[in-house]
């Protein structure tokens, strides 16, 4: 019986996750919160002193709220899982470029012949034995 595993994607993407609520919310309650309450605390003196004084708008004050700070967890956890997939599709597009099964052009395989094939498939590191490539190419065999 085949002991499971969980998957290294689900992992990363776990973890991903994590960092990304971490390092966000480091920068919200170091950067984005302070500046934001001073821009409107600066903002209130000045409409004290002045009545004909108008607000101008400020990038802190924008991007101080939860939902703001939730959107930003979620990119940066979107970028980590799409370099994650663009990281695998290299692997893959590079595994494209071996001839794992060499045949000449117009050479015939006898059913007595694909186990010589497979055992080449086979014969390939695990990381690579379950790439699209060598799973198609063995269901094919």
């Amino acid at each position: 019986m085949k002991k499971k595993t969980i998957p290294v994607e689900f992992v990363y993407q776990v973890f991903a996750l994590i960092i990304s609520i971490i390092i966000v919310h480091a920068v919200y309650v170091s950067v984005v919160r302070p500046s934001a309450t001073e821009v409107l605390e600066q903002q209130a003196i000045e409409a004290a002193n002045n009545p004909d004084y108008i607000r101008e708008r400020s990038t802190w004050v924008l991007i101080k709220d939860l939902e703001q700070e939730a959107c930003f967890v979620l990119m940066f956890w979107a970028l980590a899982i799409m370099g994650y997939k663009g990281r695998e599709i290299l692997r893959e597009r590079d595994l494209l470029d071996i001839d794992l099964v060499p045949i000449a052009e117009g050479m015939r395989i006898l059913p007595e012949d694909t186990r010589e094939f497979a055992r080449q498939i086979e014969a390939l590191p695990d990381d690579h034995q379950n790439m699209l490539l060598p799973r198609s190419l063995k269901n094919f065999l």
